[in-house]
């Protein structure tokens, strides 16, 4: 009788282990993808688009900014909550080199687009959009979906869906401060050259 309770103790604590090792990974994995997500940069590919004044724009004007690049519709639900914060951080960090540039992904094109920046008053650049330069960003399969790009031209990070506010400005403030280091890292590096011929 002893041993039968001495095995089923063993038994039970071995398969609490067991479980609870199982629950740690999935808790972990999450956190995991979001890392690998977050190291994975790729080069942002290249587009020339129509702006609201028929000018071409393209991605390579930008190089040397932090972009935020938004395939957005006038009639998304979550667009239309992402586009004041898009506004507010454009105003923001638009002195330290930061830029939006919306993709409106309507199939009517700008007799819907134009009206609708009218109305909700959108600041920042809007160009439209296309089958082509949506394959190229990976087929963009639902709206709004939101890549940030580097100053390097590669981009850090896509979102699919509403993202909170918050987590989209850690990103840019990010990427706008590591610019800042590394100006400090080379003022840091001429004041020793000169301290030290």
């Amino acid at each position: 009788m002893a041993r039968t309770a001495l095995f089923l103790f063993l038994a039970f604590t071995l398969l609490n282990c067991a479980g609870s090792k199982k629950e740690e990974a999935a808790q972990a994995e999450p956190e995991a993808a979001a890392a690998r997500k977050g190291t994975t940069r790729k080069p942002a590919p290249a587009f020339s688009l129509q702006d609201t004044d028929g000018k071409a724009v393209t991605l390579a004007e930008y190089k040397g900014k932090v972009v935020l690049l938004n395939f957005w519709a006038t009639w998304c639900g979550p667009c239309k909550i992402e586009i004041p914060w898009f506004a507010e951080f454009e105003r923001k960090y638009k002195d330290r080199g930061f830029a939006v540039l919306g993709v409106a992904m309507d199939d009517e094109g700008w007799s819907v687009v134009k009206p609708y920046l009218a109305k909700n008053n959108i600041s920042y650049r809007i160009i439209a959009g296309n089958d082509k330069v949506a394959e190229s960003y990976g087929g963009v399969e639902s709206l709004p979906t939101t890549f940030i790009i580097d100053r390097d031209g590669m981009i850090t990070a896509e979102h699919q869906g509403l993202v909170g506010k918050d987590e989209y400005e850690k990103e840019i403030v990010g990427l706008l401060d590591k610019r800042a280091d590394r100006r400090r890292d080379a003022d840091g590096v001429a004041i020793a050259r000169a301290n030290h011929p």
